[in-house]
Parts: structure tokens; C-alpha cells; sequence
């Protein structure tokens, strides 16, 4: 399966957080939400999948019947929570690796949430799935074949050298990284929509924790007051189309998770703001979409203008120690720059390379991957065609001014 390399930012979210500098509303209770710190993990999410491979192999007899009621032609993934306690098997050692892998992501692992919907106090909804790699595997499997248990590697992808995968007899198995398997393979995943947008809230709360996010936080309300009491129409920049190159993936890896980080200044103050955009719509290369998306309010930023960053979710990012950089990166180098009106808004570029340049290597590997970025787009300009600097997105912006009601 061919999965794109390429990402872009923003989170649907209430016109009040958006203009907020740190999208979400209050952080949420931290009596009922708990971070874990990344140096806190001992066990790589590939480890803890491994393990609920190993799991699945043993109790597979079992689930198999839930497994091939709830997967189908239109459906070929299934929560592994779900499965397991339909078909009465233990949940124990799956909920001990989950709770591993939110531990390894920064996760929270208890969710008063607005990206969940469970109850105040509860644990947060399962991350893992079981899915068949691919649908033309669907009839061997439900006609009987017995199937592989395979996960992802950790690393970087380009430097696989096998997928590891299990049988029911817990034999290991060493399968090919670009060639799809003949034989019927459930992998070991996660739900990336789920994870991303787990992960994306911790990265606002995280912003909102900031030295001045409570001054933000209440000038933006100020800011929301006074505009809606001008009625005056908001003006956006909305993506009319956006495609990314082709480029070969594992099969293993499934459909890309986009998101992205809108880079700029506040317009009322000397500090970074940064942004961040959902893009559930954009799951594969070498496909035209036209989401005619909202991925710019301009009252947010000075100097009318502002970069998007591109990055696609990875199983093996830690999102608190990412929004930390990001958020260290962006403050420092606007602090390097005493009258940032001097260099005008040519100090949001130096702030989006500062944020590139944090990242770690690990970031640019089977991480969350940096694919492109767009630099200086500007309030009212169309953009037609419009390639990133590395020649990896090409998408079409254009200005939309929403009039009151």
C-alpha cells in the first residue's frame, strides 16, 4: 500500500479556540489526566505491539470469530479492546501494552477530553487495532487460511530490513517490507486518527502552559469580544486542492495520518504563535483532494503572514516532548530578535527553521516525519499550483473573507 510523506495543519475546532494562541480551551483537570514524561518509557511501541501480536497468536481461536464478523470489504480494521472482551478472551496483557504505548507517545492515560467521549475518570478509548493488510487477502482469510500477526519496526522505514510477524503457534516469521504477502497478515496497529488527535491535544494543552498563555488566553477573548462586537468579516485562507508526490511505502504501514503547524507572531505582542490542523481527508499520494479547508484566521498573526509546516503522523512520536521543542524552538528565536519589527516578517521564516531544526533526527526517520513546508503565505494572495520548498506538496490556496451574520 503506498502511503504519502507529506503534511499539513488544522484542527476543526470552535472559533474561540482558534483564535486562542493554543487552540483547546483550559487544560483540562490534571487530577484526571495524567501525562507520562517520555524519560518515564522503557518499552518502544513496537515492543508493546509485539507483545499484543504474541497475545493474538495465543488467544486467536478465540477472537477469530469476532475478527471476521466485524472485518469486511468496506471494513478491514477492528478495535483489539473490542475483540478481545467480545470473544470472553483476557484483556490483561493488551491493556498492560497499551497502556505502554501511551506511555512511549506522551499520551494521557485517564481522559477528560474533548477529543474523547468517554466518562470523567475512565480510561481513554483503545488505541490498537487489528487490521488485514490488504483486501485481496480478505477471502483467503475468511474461507480459513491461517494468518501472520505482523507490526510495524521501529526506525526508520527506509532502513527495514524484514517485517517481524507470528503465527498462532507463536513461530516468528521474517516477511519482505515492500512486497505484499501472499498469505493472509492481521497487523498490529493503531487507530491514527484516534492517536493523532490524542496527540494533538496534548501538544495545545502543552502550548497553553506556556509562560504567557493565561495573558494570551484572555487578550484572545478580548480580541473575539471586541470583533464580533465590530461585526467585521473574518478573513481566511482557505486549501481549495492539495496533492503530494508518490512515494513507496511499506505495506505494513496503512493509510498517513496529515496534520500541521500554521508558524507566525502575535499581532499584539513579541511572541510565537503556533498552530495546529487536522487534514483526516488526505490519506494518500498521488490523489487530487478538495477539502476547501480553513487553514488560516489572519487576526492571529502579525504582518499578515504566516508558514505552514507538513508532517504525517508516525507510530513513534512522544507528542509532549514535541510540542515542548517546538514551543522552546519558536520563544528563543523570537527572543534572539529585540525589535522583531526591523526584520519584519522575514523573522517568521528564522522562527520555522528554528522549529525544523529541533527536531530531532528521530523525527525525519519513521517518527512523525517532516515532509515539506511553505513559507510566507500571505493574507489575501491566491496561490495556484503552489509546490512547498521541497517540491513534495502542491496545493492551491485561496483568500476567503466570511461576512457576519
Amino acid at each position: 500500500m503506498k502511503k504519502m510523506t507529506f503534511a499539513l495543519l488544522m484542527i476543526t475546532v470552535p472559533l474561540a479556540s482558534i483564535i486562542s494562541p493554543f487552540s483547546s480551551a483550559e487544560p483540562a483537570d490534571k487530577t484526571n489526566l495524567s501525562i507520562v514524561q517520555a524519560s518515564q518509557y522503557s518499552v518502544s511501541v513496537s515492543s508493546a505491539k509485539r507483545e499484543i501480536a504474541l497475545e493474538l497468536s495465543r488467544q486467536y481461536t478465540r477472537v477469530l470469530p469476532v475478527l471476521q464478523s466485524n472485518i469486511n470489504q468496506y471494513n478491514l480494521a477492528m478495535d483489539a479492546d473490542l475483540a478481545f472482551r467480545s470473544s470472553g478472551s483476557d484483556t490483561k496483557a493488551l491493556r498492560q501494552s497499551e497502556l505502554a504505548i501511551r506511555e512511549a507517545k506522551g499520551l494521557y492515560t485517564h481522559a477528560e477530553s474533548k477529543v474523547n467521549t468517554v466518562s470523567k475518570g475512565s480510561l481513554s478509548p483503545s488505541l490498537v487495532q487489528f487490521r488485514l493488510a490488504d483486501a485481496s487477502m480478505l477471502n483467503d482469510w475468511q474461507q480459513g487460511e491461517s494468518p501472520l500477526f505482523a507490526f510495524e519496526p521501529d526506525g526508520d522505514d527506509k532502513q527495514w530490513a524484514n517485517i517481524e510477524a507470528y503465527d498462532v503457534e507463536g513461530n516468528i516469521h521474517l516477511l519482505d517490507v515492500y512486497k505484499l504477502p501472499q498469505r493472509p497478515v492481521i497487523v498490529i496497529g493503531l487507530d491514527k486518527q484516534q492517536a493523532m488527535r490524542e496527540g494533538l491535544a496534548v501538544m495545545r494543552d502543552t502550548f497553553a502552559l506556556s509562560t504567557h498563555a493565561e495573558s494570551q488566553l484572555k487578550r484572545a477573548k478580548r480580541q473575539v469580544s471586541a470583533f464580533t462586537a465590530a461585526d467585521q468579516p473574518i478573513s481566511t485562507t482557505v486549501i481549495k486542492q492539495i496533492s503530494v508526490k508518490d512515494d513507496e511505502e511499506p505495506w505494513i504501514s496503512g493509510k498517513a495520518e496529515i496534520y500541521g503547524i500554521v508558524t507566525g507572531v502575535n499581532p499584539s505582542r513579541d511572541e510565537p504563535v503556533l498552530d495546529i490542523i487536522e487534514m483526516p481527508y488526505l490519506d494518500y499520494s498521488g490523489t487530487e483532494y478538495y477539502p476547501n479547508q480553513i487553514a488560516i484566521h489572519w487576526e492571529r498573526y502579525r504582518w499578515a503572514a504566516a508558514d505552514l509546516v507538513l508532517m504525517e503522523h508516525d507510530d513513534g512520536t512522544n507528542y509532549k516532548d514535541l510540542a515542548t521543542a517546538l514551543l522552546v524552538a519558536a520563544e528563543e528565536i523570537l527572543k534572539a530578535y529585540p525589535d522583531p519589527e526591523v526584520q519584519g516578517f522575514a523573522i517568521i521564516a528564522k522562527i520555522t527553521n528554528g522549529i525544523i531544526s529541533a527536531m530531532p533526527d528521530a523525527w525525519f526517520t519513521n517518527d512523525d516525519d517532516f515532509v515539506d513546508v511553505y513559507y510566507t503565505l500571505q493574507e489575501g494572495e491566491t496561490y495556484t499550483n503552489h509546490y512547498g520548498a521541497g517540491g513534495n506538496a502542491r496545493a492551491f490556496f485561496a483568500p476567503l473573507l466570511i461576512q457576519p451574520r
